[in-house]
């Protein structure tokens, strides 16, 4: 079977990587120059461990069990990593019953390794948290996303796939002979191919509607939610990743390392309805108190404009956060086509897991 993959993303990288691993001919077109240059490159680039997510969704579902073969891969791989494992923790006496909620959700979800701890126990490992409570996740870590994309390009293009750059496609159309594919760019044309995976992310609901006899209905509305991260100027304070309990429509403002050791703060929530990746400094000034419920050590004037990600999701502000959408041929009755809509977080952790159930899924019909 010849299988294009529309997006050069992480998710769609995978996705290839796995169709050609398993004997497929592969096509990837990407609209970019490079790789990756979308939600892939600019998130913070954690390895998560699967607690947020509703038990039986498909976060829930492909999460904790990517995570697992994600950790495997980069070994076998020599893509940079670290587990260094995460504390979500409760700044007052009334977010405890959120902490433990999430607590009972991750057991569910089958985390492994949690462990509830006072706050005394919690201060002890990062002596400059503040905190009442807090659970550890010891499962949680940190990858380089472009080396990890990178192995992903080598693995399918020694199996055989191809990468095209600079191709964006335009128009998907049912013949008898299979999906007719229109490309455009600099240089236009068509292919024909027996199968197409829709993993355009930003691009998804464009291209769905642009897939000749796929149902309007079936295509979500794309809602983009910007997150402004800041870094810290000085010497690191945590050895680890910490998180406070969720705010609404987010995670809340938490600390991330890379993995040179710098860290790293947000994301805010900023709902736009265009896309730029501008990050204004002075929304510093919402950063430092949240950052001070569990930092209050933080100094004045130690965080600087680091960089934004956009993510393409499905529900918008005040609304119940939606689940990845991974719409196949038992869905909407066309053949061999496996559109996908809101993979972001955790889409990095959850890659590998996705690609295996896109893979089979384009073999419904």
């Amino acid at each position: 079977m010849q299988a294009l993959v529309a997006g050069a993303g992480v998710v769609g990288l995978a996705i290839a990587r796995e169709a050609a691993l398993a004997g497929h001919e592969v096509i990837v077109a990407e609209a970019e120059p490079h790789i990756g240059t979308g939600t892939s490159s600019r998130n913070s680039e954690v390895i998560h461990a699967g607690i947020y997510y509703p038990t039986g969704s498909l976060r829930e579902r492909h999460c904790a069990r990517s995570r697992r073969m994600l950790y495997e891969y980069c070994a076998s791989h020599g893509v940079p990593h670290r587990k260094l494992g995460k504390l979500v923790v409760a700044g007052r006496d009334a977010d405890i019953p959120t902490l433990g909620k999430l607590f009972a959700q991750a057991t569910r979800n089958g985390v492994e390794g949690l462990r509830m701890l006072d706050g005394a126990e919690a201060i002890r490992m990062e002596p400059a948290l503040s905190c009442v409570a807090a659970f550890h996740s010891p499962e949680t870590g940190i990858i380089d996303s472009h080396r990890f994309m990178l192995a992903l390009q080598g693995d399918m293009e020694d199996a055989g796939g191809v990468l095209a750059l600079n191709t964006p496609v335009e128009r998907l159309r049912l013949t008898p002979a299979g999906w007719e594919v229109r490309f455009g760019g600099a240089e236009p044309g068509s292919l024909l191919v027996d199968a197409v995976v829709n993993a355009a992310g930003h691009g998804a609901q464009k291209l769905a509607r642009a897939t000749e006899g796929y149902p309007e209905d079936r295509v979500p509305r794309l809602v983009l939610a910007k997150g402004n991260y800041f870094s810290y100027v000085g010497r690191p304070a945590f050895s680890r990743l910490i998180y406070p309990v969720p705010a609404p429509g987010g995670l809340g403002i938490h600390v991330t390392l890379d993995l040179a050791g710098r860290m790293r703060f947000g994301p805010d929530v900023e709902w736009i309805d265009r896309y730029h990746y501008d990050v204004d400094p002075g929304r510093a000034a919402m950063f430092y108190p949240a950052i001070r419920t569990y930092w209050p050590g933080l100094p004045d004037d130690a965080l600087v404009p680091d960089y934004a990600g956009i993510r393409p999701k499905l529900t918008g502000e005040g609304e119940p956060a939606a689940d990845f959408v991974i719409d196949g041929p038992s869905d909407h009755g066309l053949p061999r086509i496996v559109h996908l809509f809101g993979i972001e977080s955790p889409g990095l952790t959850a890659s590998l897991s996705i690609a295996q159930e896109v893979v089979a899924r384009v073999a419904e019909g």
